[in-house]
């Protein structure tokens, strides 16, 4: 991408895309386009070609989506399958149909199959069955990195996709049943530490095993794809490295401060056994994520303390 090159990032304002304005200002890329969801609704296609054929946007970074965690994700199956693939194909469509250079789709590395051989591999994809409590979300990103492979096949274009595994970090969605699994952990000892809770229960048993990558590391990625990387298989995004919710924890907790008890309500599902990506094909084209774990919770909790409006939503 040239500096002076028209970029847009559809969902900027959330953790991942705000993470990429962030990461190409740094960089030097000054016209960068946004529009707000009030500004611009995703789910409305005549809008979303409207804009596309105003605005022409030579590169499209796909951040937007409605995520969640296991409860979001458990019970709006429907809202989640629908709002992301109608949003995602209005988006890839209006790119195609007005001449984008070059299209990211950002993914989730819960398109895999719920028993992928581990590490995770790109060509794991389809291979099996998905795990059930985010199967919705996960078809629907299937279906917007396929219609990128497709329109790459049928057309020529030069659209990509890219899997990060679990993702924290500034701008995380911190609420008490619909967030995510380390910023939900944020708040729960926080609150445990100011209210003096001697005891804190988390869901499961503490066994399963994760990954997890700093946003502004995944912002990183996605710019050196997109001047480094065109094919039709999607490119994980990771650290190689796991650790057990139980671990996570501990962690957590250290970072916060939090010394009273830690129990764990085992009638609470613990979703997938283990999830961890194989970053070989990042590592062979060069790129190296930059922050360990306990120095990005720390990052996320001055964050989480910083953000009123975040911590709260």
């Amino acid at each position: 991408m040239e500096k002076e090159a028209k970029i847009y990032v559809a969902g900027h304002r959330g953790m991942v895309g705000s993470a990429i304005v962030r990461e190409l200002e740094k960089q030097g890329y000054h016209n960068i386009i946004t529009r707000t969801h009030k500004e611009l609704d995703l789910t409305n296609q005549a809008a979303v070609n409207d804009f596309f054929e105003a605005e022409k946007p030579e590169y499209v970074f796909l951040a937007a989506a409605k995520v969640g965690g296991i409860v979001a994700n458990k019970e709006a199956l429907a809202d989640f399958m629908y709002e992301n693939m109608i949003l995602e194909m209005n988006v890839i469509h209006a790119a195609w149909k007005n001449g984008c250079q070059k299209l990211e789709f950002l993914g989730s590395s819960c398109i895999y199959p719920r028993m992928a051989p581990q590490p995770i591999r790109e060509d794991s994809l389809l291979t099996s069955e998905l795990e059930e409590t985010n199967e919705a979300y996960a078809l629907a990103k299937i279906s917007g990195l396929k219609y990128c492979e497709y329109l790459n096949r049928q057309y020529g274009t030069d659209y990509i996709s890219v899997m990060p595994t679990n993702l924290y970090g500034k701008n995380d969605n911190y609420h008490p049943t619909h967030s995510h699994v380390l910023p939900a952990l944020i708040r729960r000892f926080h609150e445990a530490k100011e209210t003096g809770a001697t005891t804190v229960t988390c869901w499961g048993d503490g066994s399963p095993l994760r990954e997890f990558l700093y946003v502004d590391d995944l912002a990183n990625l996605c710019i050196f794809l997109m001047n480094h990387y065109s094919g039709n298989e999607t490119v994980n995004a990771g650290t190689g490295k796991e650790l057990t919710i139980k671990e996570l924890t501990e962690i957590v907790a250290e970072v916060i401060g939090y010394t009273g008890n830690i129990e764990w309500d085992t009638s609470k599902p613990n979703g997938t056994p283990r999830k961890l990506l194989d970053v070989s094909k990042s590592a062979q084209l060069g790129w190296q994520y930059q922050t360990e774990l306990k120095e990005g919770i720390q990052l996320a909790y001055e964050d989480f303390l910083t953000n009123p409006m975040r911590a709260e939503r």
